[in-house]
């Protein structure tokens, strides 16, 4: 079973998330901030993680950064999932090695499942 870590800080789409993933047959951990993210990533050791760009304590940079900085950690596949689509925000994402970056406003929550589905497989 494929272990996602969500590390996100709205509520009501870690509920719409991690439900569609755990249909899916995912085993599913949330992060609500960017500290907890990365207590999470050192002790769960998941597949993949999807993370938002604004989380609380450290933003989901500041965990890409801590995370390509871990060595056991370094080429965990990464999705970003963020309501910033600027140009900037996309191209230091795609720096730091994320795989997609999806902006939630124009994406449906099975669209996203679908997306992961075809990474993990």
């Amino acid at each position: 079973m494929n272990k996602i870590l969500l590390a996100e800080c709205d509520a009501f789409l870690i509920g719409v998330y991690a439900s569609q993933f755990r249909k899916q047959g995912y085993s599913t951990s949330i992060a609500p901030d960017g500290e907890i993210a990365i207590n999470r990533l050192k002790s769960i050791n998941p597949d993949l993680l999807i993370i938002d760009a604004s989380l609380p304590k450290i933003d989901g940079f500041g965990v890409l950064k801590f995370l390509r900085g871990e060595e056991s950690l370094k080429d965990l596949k990464v999705v970003m999932l963020s309501n910033f689509g600027q140009e900037e925000e996309v191209k230091k994402s795609l720096a730091f090695g994320v795989i997609k970056y999806f902006i939630k406003a124009e994406h449906t929550a099975e669209e996203i499942v679908d997306e992961i589905k075809t990474i993990l497989s």
